[in-house]
């Protein structure tokens, strides 16, 4: 009897290893992509690659191409290899327009940054009732860089019908301070005015990660007796940090590239005192008619914004696996 069982739990075995290795041969087959699906991926992935090489790759390799050359105006092009590069570096307005980048890229990232955060954590607390305030400030972000432009200038008016003078006029009679005007306040001003647009942004992130903690982990705080404040600091702030770590990689991006309401308020002066990276790009390339040489700054921009973006999407690409 002995034997007739374990001659027959061997046979039940090799059945049962049998009936795997068949699934794991199924398996292994439905999960190995099938041929005959190709043709169709490669019908919805060539539209994809033709847009991407026509306003990405091609735009990408020709100004590299034009870095190389000095393009002025209508004369034939010489080449210069990296002479355009060695130039730019040894240009003091360049090495100016560098600094004025750094200070306004990180002044309007950090700002705009803790501001939206702060609003996210007090927010938090009445999500329902502070819903029309969320709204007009995330509608800021809505605005376009254009319009907002030209809001500012109303508001930074050098004369007394700007808005912020006539208010500083009531306790002044008579003030009047051209903030655009002056070097040592165009920057600030631009800041002001490149973050009143980008709060709205971080704020709602930094809101929506808040607003997916657990509300377990809210009540336990509650039941344990920790005030709104403690909650806010070693609850909110620790658990909503994903978003303010996304809004720090876009405003960052956003700034280190505006260009828009820089050219409406400033124009990059006074004295070039608010020129960026991408205005001076525009400046030599447009007005100054010297391609290559605006060519090579589009380069170091594209370098910037390369090393900030590839670290990010990096990190994210490994939290993800």
């Amino acid at each position: 009897m002995m034997g007739q069982s374990a001659a027959k739990y061997a046979a039940g075995a090799a059945l049962s290893g049998r009936d795997r290795g068949e699934r794991g041969i199924d398996l292994a087959a439905h999960s190995r992509p099938r041929l005959r699906d190709a043709p169709a991926a490669w019908l919805l992935i060539i539209p994809v690659l033709l847009l991407f090489s026509v306003s990405v790759v091609y735009p990408l390799f020709e100004t590299l191409r034009l870095s190389l050359f000095d393009i002025r105006g209508l004369a034939p092009p010489e080449y210069v290899g990296f002479g355009n590069y060695v130039q730019l570096f040894a240009d003091p307005a360049f090495r100016n327009t560098i600094s004025t980048t750094l200070i306004f890229t990180l002044a309007t990232t950090a700002i705009s940054v803790v501001i939206g955060w702060t609003l996210a954590m007090l927010c938090s607390f009445a999500p329902r009732q502070t819903l029309p305030f969320r709204l007009m400030v995330f509608a800021a972000f809505g605005v376009s860089e254009t319009v907002s432009g030209f809001m500012w200038i109303g508001i930074l008016r050098p004369d007394e019908a700007g808005l912020l003078n006539s208010v500083i006029g009531i306790f002044s009679p008579g003030f009047s301070y051209a903030w655009l005007g002056d070097e040592t306040t165009a920057l600030g001003a631009l800041i002001v005015a490149a973050t009143w647009s980008a709060v709205g942004l971080p704020m709602l992130l930094c809101f929506a990660s808040v607003q997916a903690i657990p509300r377990s982990v809210l009540e336990a705080a509650y039941m344990d007796g920790a005030k709104p404040v403690s909650i806010m600091r070693h609850i909110m702030m620790p658990l909503s940090l994903p978003g303010v770590r996304v809004a720090i990689f876009i405003n960052l991006l956003g700034a280190l590239r505006a260009f828009d309401i820089i050219y409406i308020l400033t124009g990059g002066g006074p004295v070039r005192a608010t020129e960026t990276i991408g205005y001076f790009m525009y400046r030599e390339s447009m007005t100054q008619f010297k391609l290559g040489y605006g060519a090579a700054a589009t380069v170091v921009l594209l370098i910037a914004v390369l090393v900030i973006s590839i670290p990010a999407i990096a990190q994210r690409t490994a939290g993800a696996k």
